[in-house]
């Protein structure tokens, strides 16, 4: 769930991560292979090469602590939707249902001898397996804001994403209707306009 600015028409919000913290989160089996999960909205340039976290693969989901598993395994909990190497903060944005995102430490082991090989500093966009899904529209979560999302108002000036059905914490008061170039191209009930980021970066926002 992300806290951003939010501004009326005439003026443009901001949906940066700001809430969520990184925490420990996924490591190889058997070696050091670590990641951070975290909520951030952008990542960076494919990575062909990668086999930890590859697209397609599967981890399990703990509080602190993932695997990599065998999507047919009974702990597979989350589907690499993307993998990207580098910071997160300098590439592309992950796909629009994505649940939430995993950052991998770099690992480079000083000898090799049981093929584990080095893996890069990334990150992995993930998808759960199974309900709760977040990163779908309206959702209240998620990396990113998209089209179908709800704002709540934190304060004059700042909203926060939150679920549309009303289960979260803050009840919704806007909800993003179309995602355009330009805000001249938003409707004309538009009252609020956030940055998404992607092909079409503004989002138009109509109060509920």
């Amino acid at each position: 769930m992300r806290g951003f600015k939010g501004y009326g028409r005439g003026a443009l919000g901001c949906a940066t991560a700001l809430l969520l913290t990184a925490l420990p989160a996924c490591q190889r089996e058997g070696h050091g292979t670590a990641a951070d999960r975290n909520g951030g909205t952008r990542a960076s340039s494919p990575s062909p090469t990668a086999t930890f976290l590859a697209p397609g693969t599967c981890s399990t989901r703990g509080r602190t602590v993932f695997h990599q598993v065998s999507c047919r395994s009974e702990k597979a909990a989350a589907l690499v939707l993307a993998r990207y190497d580098g910071p997160q903060a300098l590439g592309p944005l992950c796909p629009e249902r994505t649940d939430f995102v995993l950052h991998i430490s770099e690992h480079r082991p000083a000898s090799d001898e049981d093929g584990d090989g080095a893996v890069p500093q990334g990150y992995a966009c993930m998808r759960n397996l199974e309900a709760p899904h977040p990163g779908d529209p309206g959702g209240g979560g998620g990396p990113r804001t998209i089209v179908g999302d709800c704002l709540s108002r934190l304060r004059q000036g700042e909203v926060k994403e939150t679920a549309c059905d009303g289960s979260g914490s803050r009840a919704p008061r806007f909800k993003v209707t179309a995602a355009v170039r330009a805000r001249a191209s938003c409707p004309a009930d538009t009252e609020m306009y956030v940055q998404l980021g992607g092909g079409a970066p503004i989002g138009c926002a109509r109060r509920l």
